[in-house]
């Protein structure tokens, strides 16, 4: 995609990145510790690049997107706190659009489409729920972990227009009206977060990487209703000394209404650099 290219009657979306997870349990956010293994700084979350990725769909299929579409996107470079993130579009045909995520410097940093199927389809086989370990006796991430204990411990929730979903909003930035008030559905960005969460609270990780999110919406979530997040190991695999994992992740609204599927891929185990 050319630096001109554009879905035509879509402007580019831009945003400023904000590293809002540089105090978290995962040190790949931290500055300091992000540049034992090779990168700048703190690495501004794949999630919040997702989240600013969603935007143009929304801008171009409508609410509808929000219930039926899909969205994948891979994280190819990083992005820092402060710079410029320019999320284009380029028209691909049958309801589908091309997206890029790029920096300042002109850099691809993420690549994805995001489709509005005609009809929103027939949403996956649940996952089983699982007990969740107690915190404290989570295993150390592994592939033997993940091989010994597959399925997940499932996760469960109330969804709040007000914090914390509030607050992810104005760490994305979005201002989309859609998102506000009380009859507000969840941002997508933000149940994608929680693709991330079910890992974190089954194993216990190191500096970690989430890579690429591949998803299709089957409905929203509102304010007040419960929902759960079930995941299962689907993929392990090791490229240039990183090592990978890959999730079935499904967030189900009640007890059976599937509203998002998502395979979820992230570096578990990162490749630390040579010291110089």
């Amino acid at each position: 995609m050319s630096a001109e290219a554009g879905t035509p009657g879509l402007a580019p979306y831009q945003v400023r990145a904000r590293n809002g997870a540089a105090a978290s349990e995962n040190k790949i956010h931290d500055n300091e510790v992000a540049r034992q293994y090779g990168f700048a700084g703190g690495l501004v979350p794949g999630v919040t690049i997702y989240a600013y990725m969603t935007r143009p769909a929304l801008e171009r299929f409508g609410p509808d997107w929000l219930s039926r579409g899909t969205i994948s996107a891979r994280f190819v470079k990083p992005f820092y706190e402060g710079e410029l993130v320019t999320v284009r579009t380029r028209d691909a045909g049958a309801g589908r659009i091309e997206l890029e995520a790029v920096n300042e410097a002109g850099e691809v940093c993420a690549t994805g489409a995001a489709s509005l199927p005609e009809t929103s389809g027939e949403a996956p086989a649940l996952l089983r729920e699982e007990s969740l370990p107690p915190r404290k006796a989570r295993p150390p991430a592994s592939e033997a972990a993940f091989r010994r204990t597959p399925a997940l411990g499932t996760l469960r929730f109330a969804f709040d227009t007000g914090a914390p979903a509030a607050v992810f909003l104005d760490e994305i930035a979005d201002t989309h009206p859609l998102y506000r008030g009380p009859g507000a559905p969840a941002h997508p960005g933000y149940l994608i977060r929680y693709a991330n969460t079910v890992l974190v609270e089954n194993v216990e990780l190191g500096p970690w990487i989430h890579v690429s999110s591949d998803s299709r919406h089957f409905g929203t979530i509102g304010h007040g209703e419960s929902f759960s997040v079930r995941a299962a190991v689907t993929g392990l695999f090791e490229r240039k000394g990183h090592r990978f994992v890959t999730l079935d992740v499904q967030v189900v609204a009640g007890a059976t209404r599937v509203v998002l599927s998502t395979v979820h891929t992230a570096i578990y185990d990162i490749r630390k650099v040579a010291a110089s």
